[in-house]
């Protein structure tokens, strides 16, 4: 099927003028954290009735010129208007400071990604995670990183990480225990958090999740701390070193937002490895945010930007996935897609697979 994706239907105006934004998008994404982080956008949200450049400069705490430069800012990014010298919020001023979505993402760009990104011809190059060799250390990926991280990484990292997750975990379930799956395998489970709500969900289901032992670490603390060290156990395993066979036996293997870390030719190599865990009835899911399964704009234009990441601080050759590539690989692997389940929580889509 041929990929159809856009146009270029601009004006030579507006074709320009957005060309601009592009050339000053990092110092403005810094000026628009700051009117955020300095609590102004918040306190003008509050004021129906505007607010003066010195009353706005006395609640930050900062200079009027401080706040003059970062409002004149705002004005340009839209996030205020300012109407007899008095300064109102935006519709996009209130989603930057309010919505949840917009700031997880905020600080997964900030906190992960900002430093790391003047290295990102380098990764392209190369092929190697060069944005966080050059500012974090040398670590292969970072998840081998992550739990040596600084605690505001980490923190943006895993909110991000879960934002997206997290509401789709009850919309999974029905698909998950459709036919009463007693023993699920969770690889890549991360924190943990899918493996306790199937425990939670499904008082009979027992859990093993696979990842590396630095993951299991947090994963095992929010285990005891739920309750469910009976149902749930780990297995320590570098993913990556495909001579290590899964475990056999299980009625389901889970990955979610997991292959997206992984080139094509890992992910083949991952899923052949479930492959060879199955038996007749063992149903692989594989759920990822697939960038054409999207319904919004901004989904699809956030994900191909979470494609840089992978590039440049995960690992420097995996990003977010095209359907039909995953299928494709799916089909190398060994396994045939049974069904495709769409509009999954946020963005996600799962893959239902069999041998």
């Amino acid at each position: 099927m041929a990929r159809n994706y856009g146009n270029d239907n601009k004006s030579a105006l507006q074709a320009k003028t957005d060309a601009q934004k592009i050339a000053f998008a990092p110092i403005m994404f810094q000026a628009a954290k700051a009117l955020r982080d300095f609590g102004i956008l918040s306190f003008l949200r509050k004021e129906k009735n505007g607010k003066t450049l010195k009353e706005i400069a006395e609640k930050a705490g900062i200079s009027e010129y401080g706040a003059l430069v970062l409002l004149e800012a705002g004005l340009s990014t839209e996030l205020v208007y300012v109407v007899n010298d008095k300064y109102f919020i935006t519709k996009t001023g209130y989603f930057w400071v309010a919505d949840k979505l917009t700031r997880v993402n905020t600080d997964f760009t900030h906190d992960v990604n900002y430093k790391g990104f003047f290295h990102l011809q380098e990764a392209v190059k190369t092929g190697k995670p060069a944005g966080l060799h050059k500012e974090f250390g040398s670590w292969a990926t970072v998840y081998e990183a992550l739990a040596e991280m600084p605690e505001q990484f980490r923190k943006s990292w895993f909110n991000f990480d879960h934002y997206y997750s997290d509401d789709s975990f009850p919309e999974v379930m029905p698909v998950i225990f459709k036919n009463n799956p007693k023993k699920i395998l969770d690889i890549g489970g991360n924190t943990g958090k899918f493996a306790i709500k199937c425990a939670s969900f499904n008082k009979d289901a027992k859990i093993t999740i696979l990842d590396l032992p630095g993951q299991l670490k947090d994963a095992e603390k929010n285990i005891k701390k739920s309750g469910f060290s009976d149902r749930i156990s780990t297995y320590p395993i570098n993913l990556l070193d495909f001579s290590k066979p899964y475990p056999k036996g299980y009625d389901i293997i889970w990955m979610s937002q997991f292959l997206d870390c992984f080139s094509e030719g890992e992910v083949v190599k991952l899923i052949k490895n479930a492959s060879d865990a199955m038996n007749k009835n063992t149903e692989l899911f594989i759920m990822e945010t697939f960038w054409d399964k999207q319904r919004f704009e901004a989904s699809t234009y956030s994900l191909h930007a979470t494609s840089l990441y992978f590039t440049c601080i995960a690992n420097g050759n995996s990003r977010m996935y095209h359907s039909e590539d995953m299928i494709k690989l799916t089909e190398k692997a060994g396994l045939k897609v049974s069904e495709i389940i769409e509009n999954v929580g946020v963005s996600h889509t799962i893959l239902r697979c069999k041998k």
